[in-house]
């Protein structure tokens, strides 16, 4: 007991020794001042972003084999199936990207990935899965919010068909050693309506229909690709953030 009681008083007086030698530190040795974050304007778009669609024209983007072919009405870019997919003229690696997109009405006897079908591919590689996955069911890893053919999302938060989406994408791009092997993967979060459904995904290689992705090409920063799978899915208010 004698033991006990003297490992106790040691213990305790111990620990009153830490607390004031911590309480000795001076508070402004933790202090960095030094770099001041730059000062942005956070709303309706951050100042410091670049705006590829703000509802007027096509400039920021080029089709396949010229200029972008969808249709631009009321703030809307909308696309013009069997054109091809847009291409914006910008390049990114790391970003800040917001979309917001809508599907058209349903068609009667179209189902899963029949129904307003497209992709927003990151680097021109990586698909974001945008699917009208509002009482549709598909295969999980190609719904809405999916990295298609390789990650589920989190939860189903689309909205009923006919109403905006948002997407809000952070991603982190891959990086390649000097002989071209992968050093980093690609990683992304998205939010769907607000709602966490990619939570840090490691990205496995570029999108692929058949078979396993795999990053078979070092590359530096890319567009930022939108898929015309066929269905007029509309866009608007698009901008990304290089981060």
């Amino acid at each position: 007991m004698k033991k006990l009681a003297a490992l106790m008083a040691f213990t305790t007086a111990s620990g009153i020794a830490i607390a004031q030698n911590t309480n000795d530190i001076d508070p402004k040795l933790t202090e960095v001042w030094d770099p001041v974050p730059p000062v942005i304007t956070p709303s309706p778009v951050p100042s410091d972003a670049i705006v590829l669609f703000d509802g007027t024209n096509l400039d920021q983007w080029t089709g396949k084999n010229g200029p972008a072919k969808w249709t631009v009405a009321d703030g809307v870019m909308t696309v013009a199936p069997n054109t091809h997919g847009i291409t914006s003229k910008e390049k990114f690696c790391d970003m800040q990207l917001h979309v917001e997109w809508r599907s058209p009405p349903k068609v009667p006897g179209k189902k899963g990935q029949q129904v307003a079908n497209s992709g927003i591919f990151l680097q021109g590689r990586y698909e974001i899965q945008v699917l009208d996955s509002y009482q549709n069911q598909t295969y999980s890893n190609g719904q809405a919010g999916s990295v298609y053919k390789q990650s589920i999302p989190l939860v189903n938060a689309m909205k009923p068909t006919g109403e905006w989406n948002t997407y809000d994408i952070i991603y982190k791009a891959p990086t390649f050693t000097d002989e071209g092997d992968v050093q980093s993967k690609a990683y992304v979060t998205v939010l769907h309506n607000g709602v966490l459904i990619q939570n840090h995904t490691e990205i496995q290689g570029g999108t692929t229909y058949r078979g396993k992705a795999s990053y078979k090409n070092a590359h530096g920063c890319a567009p930022i690709y939108l898929q015309d799978h066929g269905n007029p899915v509309s866009f608007r208010n698009i901008w990304a953030r290089k981060l």
